[in-house]
């Protein structure tokens, strides 16, 4: 069981509201190490810079989006396993499915409980601590 205290999280989402929202959640569920990046782009450069355990990344940002930064990391060995968790608005099965052939993780579809983005988050580390 790992503890969540001991998870590096990096943000990406060109929304401060939701940055604020996502972090809070994880601040609630007991994530300390928690990073925020306005855009694809930017998360990118701070995950490369400083690897992350798990990325929670908006699917639908200006320039370098979601799926695009996805795709970034995967093929960047350094940091191409880590976990990474997509926040969308839309249950597009297009969208979803292209996720996952890059290697999604999991999703968190907004609106979102902070018990919705635990459980997402169990998911791919198993139960925390």
């Amino acid at each position: 069981m790992p503890k969540a205290s001991s998870i590096s999280v990096l943000i990406a989402d060109d929304q401060p509201s939701m940055r604020s929202l996502v972090r809070a959640g994880l601040e609630q569920i007991g994530f300390a190490d928690v990073r925020e990046a306005r855009d694809g782009e930017e998360a990118l450069r701070s995950v490369v810079a400083k690897p992350a355990h798990l990325v929670i990344s908006d699917f639908n940002m200006p320039g370098l989006d979601g799926i695009g930064l996805l795709r970034s990391i995967r093929v960047h060995p350094p940091i191409a396993k880590t976990a990474f968790i997509m926040l969308t608005g839309r249950a597009d099965v297009e969208l979803l499915k292209r996720a996952k052939e890059f290697g999604v993780n999991n999703f968190v579809m907004k609106p979102f409980t902070v018990a919705t983005l635990k459980e997402r988050i169990e998911a791919v580390f198993g139960r925390l601590s």
